[in-house]
């Protein structure tokens, strides 16, 4: 029988043809009071001065609660809190440590569609992103560092451990839980006490963290959580009753708080700013490191600095790389975050969308070649930027040397291995960096020899709680994650 039938009612297909996925909107339902106080002591309170700050959802520009702005008579409570409070939580055997943090770990799991969606909501990531690696990521390092309380001796031989005492910890927006995890869980397995301060724009789920601590019945004053601007968190830097003090956020602060703590005998960790390179070699396989790069221009729209925003391609296969970027590119949906099939979803705030524009225009200014492949029209409502790549980038263009913090993507090409080298590490920057090679003694020699905390090969955005992460030169000092990362948190004595 003939399957040629002209007579077969089945259309054809167009192929050409542009399909348009329906719509999967995260439908489960969260609370949002309308507003928060401070978490000073075991308890919510006002802050003394009575100021407030608001919340928005950056895709909707909608109000999400108010929430108290910290004055330095609240920084002093929550100091006095945590001072207060460590004696005790030092002296609690560190079993017992441990079995908080485990149960921190497990009432994230159990509610963390919850915080997924809160986290989607505060900071305008993709619901996938947020369900997917922050909230799991999250209580992964409460669980590892769980394990680690009762076994500090053995993590440093031959060694005396004792806690730091206070620790100040100040949190940027890209990561809200995450970052508060990865400092909070070896800050306490440690037998420290903590003052968190997450970023003005992303302050509700470091604030639906503490309902969680009131639920596992930590001891009050333990972890304390003041909410503010940059003046709550230059306060609670420079107060003189903390030990410690560890900074994730831009360049320009952490420089700040590094003079500030000169002199002082305060412990300081920076994790900074990035300007991280993709190499691409000849002989990689050029599916897998396009998929890498995209992974990275998702986790780059204004929510990671470790994401490679340089892409750097051998000269021999430069025009198929970036053809294959820019197919690869129109298929990222743009749009609602709460939707599961978003891919890109909205800018963090305002402020950060014009530099994100600025740097864009300043790209074009100076002879790159924009290409925004990423088809269909941006919400009307909302902070948007479609991801977009840059043609014909040089060394000395501004796209090229300074952090943008979105999904801009500037693709510079090179000749050989050592030039590559050459202009990784041509940046004040060294945070991260990623090889793309089918040569194992390829890898090897360049990964040695890049100056980043973090060099993936063949892979990238890939973390585990075990695996410390941090940055060489502007990108700052210190190690967070890992028997690395429990140093910071510990006074250690022959």
């Amino acid at each position: 029988m003939s399957t040629n039938s002209t007579n077969s009612s089945t259309p054809a297909l167009d192929f050409g043809q542009k399909w348009k996925l329906d719509a999967a909107p995260e439908t489960t339902p969260v609370q949002i009071a309308d507003e928060y106080g401070l978490f000073i002591n075991g308890d919510f309170r006002a802050a003394l001065s009575g100021q407030t700050m608001v919340t928005i959802n950056p895709a909707t520009e909608e109000a999400l609660a108010q929430f108290a702005v910290a004055g330095l008579a609240d920084v002093d409570a929550a100091v006095a809190a945590a001072r207060k409070a460590l004696p005790a939580w030092q002296q609690l055997p560190a079993v017992e440590r441990g079995k908080y943090l485990y149960r921190l770990a497990r009432r994230l799991q159990e509610r963390a569609r919850e915080f997924a969606i809160l986290e989607t909501m505060d900071g305008g990531k993709p619901i996938k992103e947020s369900r997917d690696v922050d909230i799991p990521e999250a209580a992964k390092h409460f669980f590892y560092h769980a394990g680690w309380a009762d076994k500090l001796d053995y993590a440093f031989p031959n060694r005396q451990v004792e806690p730091v005492g206070v620790c100040a910890q100040i949190i940027p927006w890209n990561f809200p839980l995450l970052m508060a995890a990865w400092k909070i869980a070896p800050a306490l397995a440690c037998g420290n006490t903590v003052v968190l301060k997450p970023a003005e724009t992303t302050p509700l789920t470091a604030l639906r963290l503490a309902e969680v601590l009131q639920e596992i019945k930590l001891p009050a004053g333990v972890v304390n959580i003041v909410t503010g601007g940059g003046e709550t968190g230059a306060a609670l830097a420079n107060h003189p009753d903390v030990n410690k003090v560890a900074f994730t956020g831009s360049t320009e602060v952490g420089k700040t708080l590094a003079a500030a703590a000169a002199g002082t005998g305060k412990k300081l960790t920076l994790e900074l700013g990035g300007k991280s390179p993709h190499i691409i070699m000849e002989d990689a396989c050029l599916d897998q490191a396009i998929e890498g790069v995209i992974q990275g221009i998702y986790f780059n729209q204004g929510h990671v600095c470790c994401a490679g925003s340089r892409l750097l391609v051998q000269e021999s296969i430069l025009a198929e790389v970036m053809q294959r970027l820019e197919l690869r590119m129109k298929t990222l949906r743009v749009g609602n975050p709460l939707d599961k099939n978003t891919d890109v979803g909205a800018i963090n705030s305002a402020a950060q969308l014009q530099i994100i524009q600025d740097y864009i225009r300043v790209g074009q200014e100076e002879g790159a070649e924009l290409c925004t492949p990423t088809q269909g029209e941006l919400p009307e409502v909302g902070f948007w930027q479609a991801p977009c790549f840059f043609k014909g980038v040089q060394p000395v263009h501004t796209i090229a040397r300074e952090e943008i913090f979105g999904p801009v993507l500037s693709v510079l090409s090179f000749r050989t291995p050592e030039e590559a080298l050459q202009r990784a590490n041509q940046s004040p920057y060294g945070l991260a960096a990623g090889i793309w090679t089918d040569k194992g003694s390829k890898m090897f020699s360049l990964a040695s020899r890049i100056k980043a905390g973090v060099v993936w090969c063949n892979s990238y955005n890939r973390f585990d709680a075990a695996s410390p992460f941090g940055g060489f030169k502007q990108s700052g000092f210190g190690r967070e994650g890992g028997r690395h990362g429990l140093r910071a948190y510990l006074n250690l004595k022959s």
